[in-house]
């Protein structure tokens, strides 16, 4: 048997020892403190196993795993499955940035902070902003640091964002405002094209106290809102926040543009694994006049002292640099090894690419969407208004969850339901997400509809 005695506890006689010396009568004594009905009590994991029987076990377990790569995949969203080169994990695996921690010491850092300031000047360059930061957490709580800026920039208690927002996002948004003089407000959509309700902002804009907006390109429902551009107009000097998917950067006008103050985004989809919900990659940019009140790392380009190129961390805007009651936020850290994959992917793609691959995505989300739309008891895509990856789907035959769940008996995930799933969150349109991925064929789309038919079909039949 393999010798790892020495990484096994001590056994009854030391136990004994320990107690005599703590003074106890026992283990029970020395929990005792701890009521019973929160104790867990034994575990039952069985008599000690060698290291060979333990590997066999867990892969036995594991074995019961499905993961998304063997079935005919339709998720996405925010979170999305793409392909991902070989050339970017194999750069992504060289030690030197693989175990890299934070690049505090620019005289030993120079290659990462240089990796971080193309990630910067990569995504002002899809955006049309000033100034990017070295990445956040997620494009979630990017969202919720445009939160905090919009009230440092502007006076007002009221935020508004789309109905259509995911859910999951408006729970981070919530939970950043929590403790803040913050009501959030939500913007309706039109329920023929699913775009903000421009009016209804114009008319709460009036009415004063509004301290900032969030929409979302292309929106919760896929569709890309060809109102945003007149949000500034209506605005005026309250920042207007748009989240954007970076690859539908690649096909249109850039946010700053016409006229955004704030652009976040999910940069997980430029080549990252979904993995199971993360890491995922925060993106963040913003007009100059407002990137002293941006969080988290900046990194900036400057002369050594021999007048070489080099680069630092510059504006330390963040809590472990400056003084705590002047940080702009507690963002502790960035996703640098996932910023770098960004960078990666968009070099291996290409600008041209990136834009040929939309186009395709959007030819094979039509594709799907037309067929899906032929079926008795469903509608797609769910909206009239352009979309390019993602579409809504309105399920009128049975539930959203019955549906899906009759696909994935059938190895085809179908999309992401729309709905809340908390306890007591108000009812809403059964809808559910498709999207497409580079990865799937013409048999997946096909695989997609047939099973869709199928499951139709089975609650048409049910008593």
């Amino acid at each position: 048997m393999l010798n790892v005695a020495r990484w096994i506890p001590g056994g009854a006689a030391d136990e004994t020892a320990m107690l005599r010396e703590l003074g106890l009568a026992d283990a029970e004594e020395l929990f005792s403190d701890v009521p019973k009905k929160v104790r867990l009590g034994r575990m039952g994991v069985g008599a000690p196993k060698e290291e060979l029987e333990v590997l066999r076990y867990v892969d036995k377990i594991l074995d019961r795993n499905k993961p998304y790569s063997k079935f005919s995949n339709f998720l996405g969203g925010r979170v999305t499955t793409p392909f991902s080169p070989a050339a970017l994990d194999a750069i992504l695996s060289r030690s030197e940035f693989y175990t890299s921690y934070t690049p505090y010491q620019p005289e030993a850092s120079q290659g990462m902070l240089q990796t971080l300031f193309e990630f910067q000047s990569l995504w002002v360059e899809l955006t049309g902003a000033d100034a990017a930061n070295a990445s956040l957490y997620d494009g979630a709580t990017a969202a919720g640091e445009a939160l905090l800026l919009c009230r440092r920039v502007h006076e007002g208690s009221r935020f508004l964002l789309p109905a259509s927002l995911p859910w999951e996002e408006k729970s981070v948004l919530r939970n950043y405002a929590a403790g803040l003089p913050v009501r959030f407000e939500e913007i309706p959509y039109d329920p023929r094209t699913g775009r903000l309700d421009t009016e209804w902002v114009k008319t709460e804009v009036a009415r004063g106290d509004v301290f900032g907006l969030l929409a979302d390109l292309p929106n919760g429902f896929g569709v890309l809102d060809e109102g945003l551009p007149d949000l500034k107009a209506i605005l005026g000097s309250v920042p207007l926040v748009i989240a954007a998917d970076p690859l539908a950067l690649s096909v249109v006008e850039p946010p700053a543009a016409w006229g955004a103050d704030v652009v976040v985004g999910e940069g997980q989809g430029f080549g990252m694994a979904p993995s199971f919900g993360g890491p995922l990659l925060g993106l963040f940019a913003c007009q100059k006049e407002h990137l002293r009140l941006a969080p988290g790392r900046i990194v900036g380009a400057t002369a050594d002292a021999t007048g070489r190129r080099a680069f630092t961390l510059t504006l330390q805007t963040r809590e472990q640099h400056i003084r705590r009651s002047r940080a702009t936020s507690n963002i502790c850290t960035n996703e640098s090894l996932l910023a770098l994959g960004f960078v990666v992917y968009a070099t291996l793609v290409g600008p041209r690419g990136l834009a040929e691959l939309q186009t395709r995505l959007t030819e094979k989300a039509r594709t799907l969407a037309s067929a899906l739309g032929g079926l008795e008891g469903l509608q797609a895509p769910r909206f009239e208004a352009p979309y390019l990856s993602s579409f809504a789907v309105g399920v009128t035959r049975g539930g959203v969850g019955e549906f899906l769940d009759r696909l994935r008996a059938k190895k085809v995930l179908g999309g992401v339901p729309l709905s809340d799933p908390r306890p007591g969150a108000p009812a809403s349109e059964p809808l559910l997400l498709a999207s497409v991925s580079e990865s799937l064929e013409e048999r997946d789309l096909q695989r997609y509809v047939s099973a869709a038919r199928g499951a139709l079909a089975a609650v048409r039949g049910s008593p």
